[in-house]
Parts: C-alpha cells; sequence; structure tokens
C-alpha cells in the first residue's frame, strides 16, 4: 500500500467505525447521498452514502414540479379545456395532476388575469371551459422562453459532471 493509500485508509478508519463501513454497500443499493470528504494534501476522497431524508426528497421534487406545472396548464390551455379534459390531456402526455392541485392552480391562474374561463352545457352537463387570456398568451411566451434559458443551462451543468 502507497503512501497515499495508506493515508486514505487511515482517514477511512478514523472517519467509519467498521459497522458504519460494513453497511455502505447496503446504503448504497437504497437511495443515498454521497457525501465527499477531501484530504487536500494528497488530494484523496472518501464517499460516504448517507441515506436519504424521504420527507426532505419529496418536498424537493414538489418544489420542482410546482412550477412546472404552471408552464405545462397555461401551455395546454392554449386551446380550451374543461377541467377534466385538462387534467386527462397533462397525463396523456405524462404530466399526472390531482384535482386537488388543478383546480386551485386554475383560480388563481384566472384570477391573477391569465386564463378566461365560461360555464357551458356540455353532454347534458354544465362545464366551465377555461382558455388562455391576452395576457396569459403572451405571459406563457415569457415564461416558454425563460424555460429553454433555464433548461439549457441545467444541461450545461449537468454535463459538466
Amino acid at each position: 500500500m502507497g503512501h497515499r493509500s495508506a493515508k486514505l485508509a487511515a482517514i477511512w478508519h478514523f472517519l467509519l467505525p467498521a459497522e458504519i463501513g460494513a453497511n455502505i454497500a447496503d446504503r448504497r443499493a437504497n437511495s443515498t447521498v454521497c457525501h465527499t470528504l477531501c484530504d487536500g494534501q494528497y488530494d484523496a476522497h472518501v464517499t460516504l452514502a448517507m441515506p436519504i431524508d424521504p420527507g426532505l426528497l419529496e418536498n424537493l421534487r414538489l418544489e420542482l414540479r410546482r412550477g412546472c406545472l404552471v408552464v405545462a396548464v397555461l401551455a395546454q390551455l392554449r386551446d380550451e379545456h374543461y377541467g377534466y379534459a385538462l387534467r386527462k390531456a397533462l397525463a396523456d402526455r405524462g404530466l399526472d395532476i390531482e384535482e386537488n392541485t388543478l383546480y386551485p392552480l386554475l383560480r388563481r391562474l384566472e384570477a391573477q388575469g391569465l386564463l378566461a374561463s365560461e360555464w357551458r352545457e356540455e353532454d347534458r352537463r354544465s362545464k366551465r371551459f377555461y382558455r388562455l387570456s391576452p395576457d396569459g398568451h403572451a405571459v406563457l411566451q415569457k415564461l416558454l422562453a425563460e424555460w429553454r434559458h433555464l433548461n439549457g443551462s441545467l444541461h450545461r451543468v449537468i454535463q459538466d459532471e
């Protein structure tokens, strides 16, 4: 074992009790976040697998999804839809959205002046149809430009890994 490897092994044994080191392979089999410890003098790296808090991951996933849903709903409402048809159109494109998320979002977007709606009877049922307002079209174009910019930037950042 070279000097660098011996130093790394010493760091490893100091930081990891045997029972933790033995469980790393098991932890990596599950969802994990890796923490890297660096010894700048020897440029050695030790990666420790730590379990991901499911609540944290879910909160981050929902935060990411929230902004995407606004863009998706506005984009889908370039054509008129009633609530259920909108929900189905989004699901058909891989974006499931619960009713208790969709309807408050529609009301908020309408209150912000981005959507227009009207009640109409269809198939002997009264349904509320939504479509983009003129302001909604303008906002959607700006959001799509921002989305393309962010998506390109994230793609470049991710490629740097």
